[in-house]
């Protein structure tokens, strides 16, 4: 079994292997297709955009249960990656930043990847996955969390290039980027090379019994927005509109904002010479961002379409469970801000959805098609999520979640300090939530206080560190080092709260009774999050609620 594990790694890195292993009798057991995204808001016509085009998503959707409420843990890149691919928090893993690594720096943890290895599934990594660099041990956790040594596309080291062609046939490194594929080194980009490698994959895994974990990630929509310019023909300018609440709201605490910083470094922004720290970009520029932000989803859209039209092709689409989200989401001009790096919804809410073959649908034919390409440039055909949840979820949750579902034991609840513990979880399968109702769950029997009862309405909670309670340079992704205070957010189907501490990255400590600020928005009254009423509300219980949970 070791030998011929070790003759099907070696096929897996040579492009174009052709195996002759017998494809009868696969075990019990789905496949999972894990795709992640760098960035990506739900901005998706399964989740009710109207403007954008988004058909082979929307298509998945249709097959799958589809979370309207899904909150990433921090917005940035690397904690939030880790945490998912861990099962735990940021106030576990010890990374709010990009510079160290879990398994050294805080436990040793087993990874959702890892795990499925552990249990005979054969692991693949393409594209970005686990962030690169120190965070993943610059090999992206590998050989713990892969089979196989994770593929990266060759052009991804031009991603902050000048390859972006001004009005002047000048090249530079702009925020907005579209371009000639033709012109681009190697002729092509990188998330069409991710696709292209995780296809190859598809092919090799079709004659095989062995079991796999395919992790794609793909990295557009990140900065900088850089796509094939035929997706600009989807979006005249004139149809796109700034955001709602594009202004820095009255009562927001300066310790909550962010000042885009890595927006500002761009060549096309700093040409606009705008002031620091609240500074507003010009209407018409908003504009194209957020125009070449819908572009970058098609674009996106098309890779995906592509990739679950192979998996039609070799005939897997009945036994791999895919699974869709993304690490966080982008602000789009919302609150005065740009990019990530906060605790709005905006930031924190990602598209999350399951397609399980049999449970979210019926199982296809061995001959039938579930994912025909559907090209963005056609008419968009308005399919409809196969079922959707209101219940607000986490991405702490994915490794409990996938275990249950593809028929392994879930891994234990991690108990009040789990840093020596291997393996566990800190957030809970919500296979659950699949088929239940949508009615709230009542109080506790003799409760009489509605606010003050723990009841099992699901919570999110999500943190982002700054290093001072004004904006500064450093503000959008402060070091360990720099870190002073922390916020804590919480997020249930009716509110978002969210309380500014004093933070000590010598310990990894948060002290509540040194509070800086606080933040209080009611979602029915104030779905933007623009009304700060933190201030003139009394809130004690919300606040008795984060630090119960924290404590736990």
């Amino acid at each position: 079994m070791a030998a011929a594990r070790l003759g099907l790694c070696l096929c897996l890195l040579a492009a174009g292997c052709v195996l002759a292993v017998e494809a009868a009798g696969r075990p019990d057991g789905m496949n999972v297709l894990f795709i992640v995204v760098d960035d990506l808001r739900p901005v998706l016509g399964c989740y009710g955009d109207k403007l954008v085009k988004s058909p082979n998503i929307d298509q998945l959707a249709s097959q799958s249960v589809v979370f309207n409420n899904a909150y990433a843990q921090q917005a940035v890149c690397a904690p939030s990656r880790v945490s998912f691919l861990t099962g735990r928090r940021p106030d576990t893993t010890r990374l709010y930043d990009f510079y160290s690594y879990w398994r050294v720096h805080a436990g040793n943890y087993s990874t959702m990847p890892q795990y499925f290895k552990e249990n005979g599934y054969m692991t693949m990594s393409v594209g970005k996955v686990f962030h690169p660099g120190v965070s993943s041990n610059y090999h992206d956790d590998y050989p713990y969390s892969w089979s196989i040594p994770p593929f990266h596309p060759s052009t991804e080291k031009y991603e902050n290039d000048k390859t972006c062609r001004g009005k002047d046939g000048r090249l530079y490194a702009n925020l907005v980027c579209p371009v000639d594929v033709t012109e681009m080194p190697g002729g092509t980009l990188p998330d069409i090379q991710t696709t292209e490698e995780a296809i190859r994959l598809l092919n090799v895994m079709k004659t095989q019994k062995q079991k796999f974990f395919l992790a794609v990630g793909y990295h557009k929509p990140h900065i900088p927005l850089r796509y094939p310019q035929e997706f600009l023909k989807l979006y005249p300018l004139e149809n796109i509109t700034l955001a709602p609440d594009p202004w820095v709201p009255k009562k927001l605490p300066s310790v909550a904002y962010n000042p885009w910083m890595d927006i500002r470094q761009r060549d096309d922004v700093k040409a606009l010479n705008v002031s620091f720290p609240y500074g507003p970009l010009p209407d018409d520029f908003q504009r194209q961002i957020r125009q070449s932000y819908y572009a970058a989803v098609s674009y996106l859209d098309m890779q995906v379409g592509r990739l679950l039209n192979a998996l039609d092709d070799v005939g897997l689409s009945s036994s791999t469970m895919v699974v869709f989200t993304a690490d966080h989401g982008w602000s789009l001009g919302e609150h005065g801000e740009w990019a990530k790096y906060s605790n709005f919804d905006v930031a924190t809410c990602v598209p999350l959805m399951f397609y399980v073959p049999g449970m979210t649908s019926a199982a296809a034919s061995q001959q039938g098609r579930i994912f025909p390409y559907l090209d963005p440039f056609s008419r968009n055909l308005g399919l409809v999520p196969q079922g959707q949840s209101k219940k607000v979820v986490e991405l702490v949750s994915l490794f409990s979640t996938l275990a249950e579902l593809a028929g392994l034991q879930v891994p234990p609840a991690c108990p009040k300090t789990s840093f020596h513990v291997a393996l566990c979880t800190e957030g809970a399968s919500i296979v659950h939530y699949f088929n239940s109702s949508e009615e709230k769950v009542e109080t506790e029997d003799g409760c009489e206080d509605n606010n003050r009862c723990h009841t099992e309405e699901p919570v999110a909670f999500s943190q982002y560190p700054r290093p001072s309670d004004t904006p500064q340079w450093n503000s959008d992704k402060p070091k360990l080092k720099d870190i002073r205070i922390m916020g804590y957010s919480m997020r249930t189907i009716d509110y978002r709260y969210t309380v500014w501490v004093q933070f000590n990255p010598n310990n990894f400590s948060a002290d509540f009774e040194d509070v800086h600020a606080g933040e209080l928005y009611v979602v029915e009254t104030d779905p933007n999050q623009d009304y700060n009423i933190y201030n003139n509300t009394l809130h004690g219980h919300l606040f008795k609620k984060l630090l119960d949970f924290l404590k736990h």
